[in-house]
């Protein structure tokens, strides 16, 4: 017989899991760039390039915006017009070396020290925005000298990664592949800086880049803007006068637009929302390949491990799945491998929602720009605020995007484990129940409750029917309380019956309040809170509400309920409404709702 037909467990030495571990040992790689040798040059030349950047922004005119000034903020987040790429990319950048660095057990290459990471992790938030500060910086001066710069340090980033990547593609951490799979977008970022610099010295050279300090007003963005606004209105007048109610094809394809992003050539986010957008969508990528890496691989280790000493395991918890071990074994590899599908199908309906809801809060972001740039604050808060600046709504602005990772991290995180469980729930307790005709255990829970639940249901359907057609009385196209008597005697004895119903409704209303907030909790343009609660809620102050009205005087408001007064009592079409109006030549005064005579006459009629 053929050795490689018998199984495994058939051998009493052999033991998959030891086998597959040592499979899975990566020997330490050292890449032939040191990491640490490259920092210390790194920062070195960084330096050197800021004090050349600085030296030319010198000798550049005092008033623009290209000089020193310029050069200290190198990232204009209000400007529509500006080209995005460079700080969408630094961003991406930043964000990639943060998760490498909560990850790694050396938050800086520079240190070897593992007891004190936390101290060295604080020190690395600040080390690696000023190590890319001059990427963003040799494109403020729209200087062809810092295109060559900012050439040269992009693709000398780009190079040293790709060659340490290359020269050691599996590494111990987590999973073999998982440092390999996290680069990748800090790779494209700094592939798209390399790619770009060389591209606007391209242009710089040919004389066909505009300066930036007159690109914001002389665009034509603004305009067409306009334009298209203006063409919208007159599609909307159409549809207006059209009292056609839109069909089911039409309503459809409303609500995908709803939830689906399309750009327009007319509109453009601000550069804040930019980042905002590729960082949510790198935090995504970042966490979704942590929890499959990290958990995945370690679910298929445990499934290959599983022998026939399973089944004594099993015993000794009073679970006998079968008498046949060989059973026992195939049972068992089959629930594990149910988990490991349950997990995977939980991680991608988490992607997608999050996907869903970032698509959507682009799409209100959208609508409600639109209607701040039209001055209607009302229907974009629901209620009316200040558009002044202040302390807590820039501290909220400065960090909105910081916000949206961090939000998006989180929320990824909790809304798969809760996608987990309701799937574990769903497939061990429904579907393979179903499926193979056994273990209804749920099933015979609730079909042993069945008076409970038809008693439920039957009270519901008798307290809705009996509302609609015994307790309201509809005469002359109004309606009214009918059988009061009969009305509060059912209250009082359906209360009750109304507690357990309540309890129903309170478990319900707790589901689904949870799920909407694990769902929604990426998003940062809507509040989870209740309107009269969403102050406390961080990520709503960008805009704060006007809290104080403004005083009246006591003379100036009874002029104005005098004025109203007025205004009622001498208004036509309000004149039939009158208690007099039938008496005398209080009738007579009025024709048509109009007063005739004269002016006195009229005020005496309407004082009747």
């Amino acid at each position: 017989m053929d050795n490689d037909a018998v199984p495994d467990y058939e051998y009493p030495d052999y033991d998959p899991v030891a086998k597959k571990i040592n499979r899975e040992i990566i020997p330490p790689c050292d890449p032939t760039a040191d990491d640490r040798l490259y920092h210390i040059c790194i920062s070195a030349i960084s330096l050197v390039v800021m004090v050349i950047l600085a030296f030319l922004a010198r000798r550049t005119k005092a008033g623009k915006q290209t000089g020193l000034p310029g050069l200290l903020s190198p990232v204009n987040f209000l400007d529509h017009t500006q080209h995005k790429g460079l700080a969408v990319a630094v961003f991406g950048v930043l964000l990639c070396k943060l998760c490498s660095m909560v990850i790694l057990p050396n938050p800086l290459p520079f240190t070897t020290e593992a007891e004190n990471k936390q101290n060295w992790m604080i020190l690395g938030v600040f080390f690696y925005p000023t190590l890319y500060y001059p990427l963003l910086a040799c494109g403020t001066l729209h200087n062809k000298v810092g295109y060559v710069l900012g050439s040269l340090l992009s693709w000398t980033h780009f190079g040293i990664l790709v060659w340490q990547k290359i020269d050691c593609p599996k590494t111990a951490q987590i999973h073999k592949h998982y440092a390999l799979f996290s680069s990748l977008p800090q790779i494209a970022c700094l592939a798209f800086l390399s790619f770009q610099y060389p591209l606007l010295l391209f242009k710089g050279l040919k004389g066909t880049e505009k300066s930036n300090v007159t690109e914001d007003l002389n665009s034509s963005y603004y305009s067409d803007y306009v334009k298209k606004l203006l063409k919208k209105k007159k599609h909307m007048k159409i549809r207006i006068s059209s009292t056609e109610t839109p069909k089911l094809p039409q309503r459809i394809q409303n609500a995908l637009k709803a939830y689906i992003y399309t750009p327009e050539e007319a509109f453009r986010f601000p550069l804040k929302l930019a980042i905002s957008g590729v960082v949510s969508f790198i935090a995504l990528y970042q966490v979704g390949l942590l929890l499959i890496m990290a958990v995945v691989p370690s679910l298929q280790i445990a499934r290959m491990g599983v022998d026939e000493d399973i089944a004594n395991v099993l015993a000794g918890f009073r679970i006998v799945l079968s008498p046949d071990k060989h059973e026992v074994v195939r049972i068992v590899v089959y629930y594990m491998w149910c988990v490991e599908v349950c997990y995977i199908s939980a991680m991608t309906l988490s992607t997608l929602v999050n996907l869903t809801m970032f698509m959507r809060s682009m799409v209100l972001h959208r609508s409600n720009l639109r209607g701040l740039y039209r001055g209607d604050i009302y229907n974009v808060y629901n209620c009316q605020r200040s558009m002044r600046a202040s302390g807590p709504a820039l501290v909220c602005w400065m960090g909105y995007t910081s916000f949206t990772a961090a939000h998006v991290c989180i929320g990824m995180m909790v809304q798969t484990m809760v996608f987990f469980l309701c799937l574990l729930i769903a497939v061990f307790l429904i579907v393979m129940p179903i499926l193979h005709g056994q273990n209804l255990i749920l099933f015979q829970i609730l079909w042993s409750m069945w008076p409970f639940w038809l008693m439920i249901l039957l009270a519901v359907l008798f307290q809705h029917i009996t509302s609609r057609f015994c307790f309201i009385k509809r005469k002359s196209g109004t309606r009214d309380l009918d059988n009061r008597g009969n009305l509060f005697l059912l209250t009082y004895l359906l209360f009750p019956v109304n507690v357990l119903i309540g309890v129903l409704l309170a478990v319900w209303r707790m589901i689904i309040t949870s799920l909407f907030n694990i769902v929604h909790m990426g998003r940062m343009d809507i509040s989870l809170l209740n309107r009269n609660v969403e102050a406390f809620d961080p990520g709503i102050q960008l805009v704060q509400q006007e809290k104080k009205h403004s005083k009246v005087s006591g003379a100036k408001r009874a002029r104005g309920h005098w004025q109203l007064l007025y205004t009622l009592a001498n208004n036509p079409s309000l004149v039939g409404t009158r208690k007099h109006f039938q008496q005398g030549a209080a009738a007579e005064s009025f024709v048509n709702g109009s007063l005739k005579g004269s002016k006195k006459e009229a005020e005496a009629a309407v004082c009747n």
